[in-house]
């Protein structure tokens, strides 16, 4: 179809999408899903959420008046139609990409993103502020939150219902309920959600009273409160137990199809009308309208690059490249609980991506997938720990964030034998400013009785993972690392201690001492090789511990140099860098000591090179600094 054929290359704001015919939603919500398929194929990014809501997207901006109206996507997976549609189709080919527009919501990029978004299970907190806001101020505005069945098991999300419940602000909470969230969906909400929407019975009945009493529309208040409770009975009665979001003063209605725009939109144009907090609940499937999508909706949540023509995934890695540190973290789990059968797996959701599926596979009954609850899978692995199980507790650095209370309270401060496995250590690249996990390192460090450890390769992060479960080393031990190449080949040896605090002694030299923390020192190393041809010698030391550090080195390095350099992939305030001029004052010395490592402001999205290049800790820069520093 030709540019000046296609329905969606004539709308730059949804205002040009309310001018449509209610019949013309249906074509045009065929085009976005088709250009979301054509961009995402090629720029790889978030697939499979939002084919899931394009009709949703669609309806939602033609039944609001957005901006003024304010539309806030839990996460922000499923936003790719949001941003089509709000005057960035013609730059949605950089989304993700250095520079370019953000794969999440973000206030700064445009009005339409009421709430910048990208952990999970915050929009019904902020919906029900803005809501709360306007009442306070006399303005009549809309606010929509549109949640995940897999981010409404978060507990923020109860908190928000439970406080929208009494705060008597018109509100309404979508429930997009695709029974996954990017690995399949766990826990007894999940079970609620699907006796509602799979009780023949109770849908049954519920589409003949909306058939006697009529739509919403036509209600009178009075009758509409009528068709509320018995509705809200029929619930009751039939599924065998009280409605959860009703109980929380919540007005439920549904579920619905949430591909059937025309009803959808009809449903919305209903639900204005009705004032206080209502929750709408909508049955859609995550990959809609691209077979593969829909058949393997773990893989195509991202899928990275493919056929838009026939669907399948381009693989692009090369056969030589190492094995990854989250593979290489699957495999060293399992064959350490094949051994040791204290050994327990727990992850908050994050199942395939931190690589627990292997052990999951093997001995399910000793991995737990807790949901999208991080703060819950720090304290459920401290009550396991008190029972002398040793949990491997698998968490993204950027959502770990959300249990720093967990990791003090519940875990160090009763000096807990918990393992915490901090995947995605660093600068994840092109999810961006949501999802880098550059503060652990920092805000670790100033944890009393924990253990902070980085492994430059995946045979340290071996090694580190087989340490971590020794019983001379109780007590809490975290052990990070980064996304992608583990940079070795020949990482499955023979397990070997590592004391924690020592540092490795990589190379030996003269003109000044360079000092690293985890997967940066193999920068360090390419540096080493290049001004060797230049005369250029240096000491070099893989501190691997930023807590205990090893003391000994340090002295040796002051006591040798003047000229000190610092190469971490966390940020600069409070990391490797600050503990080392910590100890420069704490012990008496005088030296030059430069830190490199993440700056003082969130770095946004581009691939991981250029942005460890944007950072300054790439090889090019350590070069640069070592020549101005000799």
């Amino acid at each position: 179809m030709r540019e000046e054929e296609n329905l969606l290359f004539h709308i730059s704001t949804p205002e040009d999408l309310r001018k449509l015919k209610p019949d013309e939603l249906i074509r045009l919500s065929s085009e976005l899903r088709q250009y979301i398929i054509d961009m995402v194929s090629k720029n790889p990014g978030h697939l499979g959420a939002s084919l899931g809501v394009v009709e949703l997207t669609v309806a939602l901006h033609y039944v609001f008046n957005t901006p003024y109206d304010k539309l806030i996507w839990d996460v922000g997976h499923q936003a790719y139609g949001h941003k089509i549609l709000t005057g960035r189709r013609d730059r949605f080919y950089t989304n993700r990409t250095y520079k370019g527009i953000s794969g999440f919501p973000k206030m700064s990029e445009s009005e339409y993103d009421a709430f910048g978004t990208g952990h999970s299970s915050t929009s019904i907190s902020a919906a029900l502020g803005m809501a709360v806001a306007f009442k306070k101020l006399g303005e009549k505005r809309h606010v929509v939150a549109v949640i995940g069945d897999g981010a409404m098991t978060a507990g923020q999300a109860f908190e928000g219902l439970n406080n929208a419940g009494i705060a008597q602000a018109d509100l309404l909470v979508i429930l997009n309920d695709n029974n996954i969230a990017i690995d399949q969906n766990v826990g007894a909400l999940r079970e609620y959600l699907l006796d509602i929407t799979t009780s023949k019975t109770y849908n049954r009945f519920r589409n003949k009273v909306w058939k006697l009493l009529g739509s919403f529309g036509r209600f009178s208040p009075n009758a509409r409160t009528i068709a509320s409770q018995i509705q809200s009975g029929l619930k009751s009665t039939i599924l065998d137990k009280s409605n959860l979001f009703e109980g929380l003063n919540f007005r439920y209605f549904g579920p619905i199809d949430g591909h059937d725009i025309l009803h959808l939109v009809s449903v919305l144009q209903d639900m204005k009308r009705i004032p206080g907090p209502k929750l709408l609940h909508c049955m859609t499937v995550k990959g809609k309208g691209l077979r593969q999508a829909e058949q393997n909706q773990t893989a195509y949540h991202a899928p990275g690059i493919f056929d838009r023509e026939t669907g399948l995934i381009i693989k692009t890695t090369d056969a030589g490249v190492p094995a990854t540190y989250q593979e290489v973290f699957g495999e060293t789990i399992l064959e350490l609980a094949r051994k040791n059968t204290r050994i327990v797996g727990i992850t908050p959701a994050m199942i395939t991506g931190c690589a627990l599926r292997t052990m999951k596979m093997e001995i399910p009954e000793r991995v737990f997938d807790v949901g999208i609850a991080e703060q819950h899978a720090v304290t459920f692995s401290a009550g396991l720990a008190t029972q002398g199980m040793i949990p491997y507790c698998n968490i993204y650095s950027s959502f770990l964030q959300r249990a720093l209370d967990q990791l003090i309270h519940d875990v160090a401060l009763q000096n807990l034998h918990v393992v915490f496995c901090v995947d995605r250590g660093g600068l994840v690249g092109t999810d961006g400013a949501t999802h880098h996990g550059f503060f652990d390192l920092a805000f670790m460090r100033s944890i009393p009785n924990m253990v902070v450890a980085a492994p430059m390769n995946s045979l340290e992060l071996r090694n580190m993972l087989y340490t971590a479960q020794l019983e001379k080393n109780k007590g809490p031990f975290s052990i990070r690392y980064p996304k992608g190449s583990g940079m070795i080949n020949d990482w499955n040896k023979p397990f070997e201690e590592i004391e924690p605090g020592k540092a490795r002694l990589i190379g030996e030299g003269s003109d000044l001492a360079v000092l690293s923390m985890g997967n940066p020192g193999n920068f360090v190393v390419k540096a080493a090789e290049i001004l060797e041809q230049e005369g250029i010698s240096f000491t070099h030391y893989d501190m691997r511990f930023l807590a205990p550090l090893d003391e000994d080195a340090l002295h040796s390095v002051f006591r040798g140099f003047k000229n000190i350099i610092t190469v971490e992939d966390g940020v600069l305030k409070g990391g490797l860098g600050t503990a080392v001029i910590e100890f420069m004052c704490d012990n008496g010395y005088s030296a030059r000591v430069k830190r490199l490592g993440i700056p003082d402001y969130f770095v946004e999205q581009g691939t991981q090179d250029e942005l460890i290049r944007e950072c300054g800790f790439d090889t090019d820069s350590i070069v640069r600094v070592i020549r101005e520093m000799v």
